[in-house]
């Protein structure tokens, strides 16, 4: 599929993000291992989240769809059943990691698959603490597929190779099924989804990862989930990019999840000096939410250097914020990145492709980037390299440039952010 963007757009209205992606594979996952039947409403409809949606049912697990309401029927920590086959995870490696944490409990065993961007993909890294653990796990040279023959598992303190959500969340879902205390330690924080829905549901869950350690006592049970998961951020943030570079723009996004280790996107657009209002909401389950009303100037923003804790927490919104980076006053630099290199593409390699086919400067490191302030955007052709991130955030970013622009591979932004492009013509975009 190709997008096809003309210059001169100026989104305007009111829109609402997609459920959080991160958050709906958690929710989904330990809804399923709950005591009773949860209902969630606003869960994304991409393939990532169906993904992990499907596998549940392959292990015995209603998963029902139906009027915009997503219905769980718990079946308890220990009521999974034997699949019939390989559990596809599709392009998701959030369902893999941390569905390979759950199955580590299992009194049976299961083979994860994905897609070919998947298994390129590294799993070792939640291979490693889960045989610390006494699961026998087999990888394919490091990657997917992954055989897990579940069994009894031990506690023990992890000090996390890299600062990963989803190597901590495996860990803290095998923990579930241990005997024993689980301690988990990061050098940087990254989301806490996990922890907080855990905690919710009734899990004695004490400290922090990144602050000594994050240890969970295995529960009897968990309670089951109602209501709407917030709105996506990293889903938010390509409509914050666009409207930032559009003079006369007014968007507000609703229902927005502000997770502090989600949100600074949001802070760090405003100190750029972005027109960005928050107005806070309701919490669900400890996730903080909000709407963003956000407004274009005249004036560029001024960018900035992202490196340290910072680097992790915007791990999902760099390939936007860089490409903005073009646009900005003093550039945009991004160090200690190289957990970009192995997402669902090159991201590093993928941004700067995407700026050198609209006539952008670049330079790259095996850890980050750095592009250029002042500089003019042209038309183009952008390859999404099966990439939902950079096929978004190369629209985001068409809103300023000087011709036409067209995305090729756009299809891939159906992961994600199902309908974004309709969404974008609504609100001021045009095909």
């Amino acid at each position: 599929m190709r997008w096809t963007i003309d210059p001169g757009l100026c989104p305007k209205g009111t829109t609402s993000p997609p459920g959080d992606k991160s958050i709906s594979h958690r929710a989904l996952l330990l809804a399923a291992l709950a005591d009773g039947e949860s209902r969630l409403a606003n869960l994304p409809t991409g393939e990532d989240v169906a993904a992990t949606a499907s596998c549940l049912r392959q292990l015995g697990c209603d998963v029902d769809m139906a009027a915009g309401e997503v219905r769980v029927h718990g079946r308890g920590l220990r009521g999974l059943r034997v699949p019939a086959g390989v559990l596809d995870c599709g392009n998701s490696g959030t369902t893999m990691r941390l569905l390979a944490g759950i199955l580590a409990g299992q009194p049976f065993s299961a083979t994860l698959d994905g897609d070919e961007s998947l298994r390129a993909r590294p799993m070792e890294r939640v291979a490693k603490p889960l045989r610390l653990m006494g699961a026998a796990i087999e990888t394919t040279s490091g990657h997917a597929p992954i055989s897990v023959q579940g069994g009894e598992l031990r506690g023990l303190v992890y000090d996390t190779p890299v600062s990963s959500a989803q190597i901590k969340s495996c860990v803290l879902l095998a923990g579930l099924y241990a005997a024993g205390e689980t301690t988990l330690r990061e050098q940087r924080p990254s989301r806490d989804h996990t922890e907080r829905l855990l905690r919710a549901m009734g899990a004695q869950l004490t400290g922090a990862a990144h602050r000594g350690g994050a240890t969970l006592q295995p529960p009897e049970r968990l309670e089951p989930l109602e209501g709407a998961v917030p709105g996506d951020i990293s889903s938010a943030t390509f409509w914050l990019v666009a409207a930032v570079l559009s003079p006369g723009s007014d968007v507000t996004l609703e229902h927005v999840g502000m997770n502090p280790g989600r949100a600074a996107v949001v802070d760090l657009l405003q100190s750029w000096g972005a027109d960005i209002e928050v107005v806070h909401g309701p919490e669900w389950y400890g996730e903080p939410t909000a709407a963003l009303r956000v407004r274009g100037t005249s004036e560029p923003l001024s960018g900035g250097a992202i490196r340290g804790d910072l680097t992790a927490r915007l791990i999902d919104e760099i390939p936007a914020l860089a490409l903005l980076g073009a646009v900005t006053r003093e550039g945009v630099e991004v160090h200690d990145g190289g957990e970009l290199r192995v997402k669902e593409s090159d991201r590093i390699a993928s941004v700067a492709a995407a700026l050198h086919a609209l006539g952008g400067q670049v330079e790259t490191a095996a850890d980050g980037l750095t592009v250029a302030g002042g500089q003019q955007l042209g038309g183009g052709v952008i390859a999404a390299a099966g990439d939902h991130r950079i096929a978004l955030a190369g629209a985001a970013v068409a809103v300023c440039a000087r011709g036409t622009v067209h995305i090729d591979g756009a299809e891939a932004a159906d992961i994600s952010y199902p309908g974004f492009i309709q969404e974008f013509m609504t609100l001021g975009g045009a095909l």
